[in-house]
């Protein structure tokens, strides 16, 4: 009776959590992204409009404020704005060094060229002996690779179970192995904690050359 039991509870977590948890990560962002609602007028607002408030308006907002954004900054007027914009960021002594850091990453990361975050490599971290999952990010600066005398790959190695969080670490390119994984199985075998294992086919392939 007690193993039915537990085999009946063990089954409802397993129908429960996931859904739990993804409300929960689905509420967080419909309110983080209801919050653009206060760049509007107060008297524009759903409440003072509608009379009531309208749970995730404010992500179809910040969808078409996207939206609309690109299609400006597509057009010759727009590049011209935005590359105005740009300049005089560029003259704020704090701001240009945060600005310039931040658009190159995003121009990285949303490019449909390159190799930043496209590769999931398995290096030794925190010592030798010890293995962990790492996203190539780019390869080594020649400046870099000139001072360290070797060539190098730049990586980040994410915390687990939060991989917003992590290190940058530059490493041998001989020292690196990449792995015959999507970058998705990997940052599900990242948030499960090794719990949610990728196909058994899966094998390393040689280290990077």
């Amino acid at each position: 009776m007690l193993g039915l039991l537990r085999r009946y509870l063990i089954a409802g977590l397993l129908v429960w959590v996931p859904l739990g948890v993804t409300a929960l990560v689905v509420k967080a962002l419909v309110d983080l992204m209801d919050r653009t609602l206060l760049l509007l007028p107060p008297q524009w607002r759903p409440e003072a409009v509608l009379g009531f408030s309208v749970p995730g308006l404010g992500l179809a907002l910040a969808f078409v404020v996207v939206l609309a954004t690109g299609a400006l900054a597509a057009n010759f007027l727009g590049r011209r704005l935005v590359a105005g914009g740009e300049a005089l960021l560029r003259r704020v002594p704090v701001v240009r060094s945060v600005y310039g850091a931040v658009k190159q990453v995003a121009e990285t990361l949303f490019s449909a060229r390159g190799d930043s975050f496209r590769k999931v490599l398995l290096v030794e971290y925190p010592r030798r002996g010890c293995w962990t999952l790492a996203f190539q990010t780019a390869s080594a600066s020649p400046a870099v690779e000139g001072a360290a005398g070797r060539p190098l790959v730049s990586v980040f190695v994410p915390t687990t179970p939060n991989p917003t969080s992590g290190f940058f670490l530059m490493l041998p390119r001989e020292e690196v192995v990449e792995l015959d994984m999507s970058v998705d199985e990997g940052l599900r075998l990242l948030l499960s904690m090794g719990v949610v294992q990728p196909g058994r086919e899966v094998a390393a392939r040689p280290r990077l050359r």
